[in-house]
């Protein structure tokens, strides 16, 4: 897959003109379109939960106990009485904030380590490409299922579990684009006119190798939920009561065949915020696709 930067092109355009065009480009993805509208309806409901929430999401009502869904309670209530509606909408607040840590970690240090290897080679490279295979034979959710069943259960600890386990395609991604680049003319000139290699890393190298960086890690995002709702539902994610998707699957598992909405409309949630970054992670790779 080859990718342009939008801003490495004769001379810079203004940062509005490179918005409106990156946007332009955007817009004739319609699953890209498709994914950037299932997102925001995650984001408002996240930032607005309190507002749009009907009830307190963990309010305990034990006359309403595992009721099917209704025009009181439009998705039921859970085991405890509890307004399910309210659960999944606080929930997306909950996978959001986790995926968006994970994504900011795992892409500042993969984005570091990848750059490090990539562009002075040698024994670095070795070093960190031999480590990056050797994490990458493992799945994403054995490394942070090991990682958080060390650390315990909470917020920070799967948001480490999960940043540790993306990493290492983080990583590569930086590597293959940063070696793409170390070797083309601009960066020759620069080192001619005697620029650290810090500062060519940072101004020259970096911000051109930031597009198939930026498609993983939106990707990465697809994972995080996926793999937090996993360790949620085996309780080593979120800790109760904090309402999660996973976590609530889990406590619905039980009542499958007698309130099937309990655990299906937390389910749907964590298929529809996945299946969102996913669609944007596409459309981002066909706009910043050279061929394109």
């Amino acid at each position: 897959m080859a990718y342009v930067s939008l801003e490495a092109e004769a001379g810079p355009p203004p940062p509005f003109q490179r918005t409106r065009r990156f946007l332009r480009r955007f817009a004739r993805s319609r699953m890209g379109m498709l994914g950037a509208g299932i997102l925001a309806i995650f984001i408002v409901t996240a930032i607005f939960a309190p507002v749009l929430m009907p009830f307190d999401p963990y309010a305990v009502d034990l006359k309403q106990v595992a009721r099917p869904p209704s025009w009181m309670h439009p998705f039921g209530t859970d085991k405890l009485g509890r307004d399910l509606l309210s659960r999944v909408m606080y929930g997306a607040r909950t996978s959001l904030l986790l995926g968006l840590c994970v994504v900011v970690s795992a892409t500042l240090i993969g984005l570091t380590l990848g750059a490090a290897a990539g562009y002075f080679r040698g024994m670095v490279d070795r070093v960190l490409v031999f480590l990056i295979d050797v994490l990458m034979t493992l799945p994403s959710i054995m490394i942070a299922l090991a990682i958080a069943s060390v650390l315990g259960p909470g917020l920070v600890s799967t948001t480490i579990a999960i940043a540790i386990a993306g990493v290492p395609r983080l990583a590569r991604v930086s590597r293959g684009a940063v070696l793409a680049i170390r070797g083309l003319d601009y960066v020759e000139c620069a080192r001619g006119l005697g620029l650290t290699d810090a500062v060519i890393l940072r101004r020259h190298v970096v911000p051109n190798a930031v597009a198939p960086i930026v498609v993983e890690a939106s990707l990465l995002m697809a994972e995080a939920v996926l793999v937090a709702a996993g360790l949620g539902f085996l309780g080593l994610g979120v800790a109760p009561p904090t309402a999660e998707w996973g976590q609530m699957v889990a406590e619905g598992r039980g009542y499958i065949r007698t309130a099937p909405s309990i655990p299906l409309f937390p389910g749907f949630a964590i298929i529809l915020l996945a299946l969102g970054f996913n669609l944007v992670g596409d459309g981002l790779r066909d706009t910043l696709d050279v061929r394109n």
